[in-house]
């Protein structure tokens, strides 16, 4: 089910403030955040996330195409390693 739209976007508090500070500053960093649940807003594009996907911080770089997606949606939690299969092929 979707959010109300007079709700807005959801977006944790502190992640506008380290976007804000990110920015303000000039520098590329990274800015590392466990929110997989946080709406891409149009003051982000530019700015780098490493968004965590249980594992480790994928880094996800912010283009206008993103706007209004959340995220998650850009670190994907399960790696696919292949069907079970021929073995024999794989070796050579």
């Amino acid at each position: 089910m979707a959010r109300s739209v007079w709700k807005g976007p959801f977006v944790d508090g502190y992640l506008l403030k380290k976007a804000d500070k990110s920015r303000a500053s000039g520098r590329n960093e990274i800015i590392k955040t466990w929110s997989r649940r946080s709406t891409i807003l149009p003051q982000w594009v530019g700015l780098t996330f490493g968004v965590h996907n249980g594992q480790k911080h994928v880094p996800v770089a912010i283009n206008e195409d993103m706007i209004g997606m959340k995220l998650g949606e850009f670190a994907p939690t399960r790696s696919f390693h292949g069907h079970g299969g021929d073995k024999k092929s794989v070796k050579r």
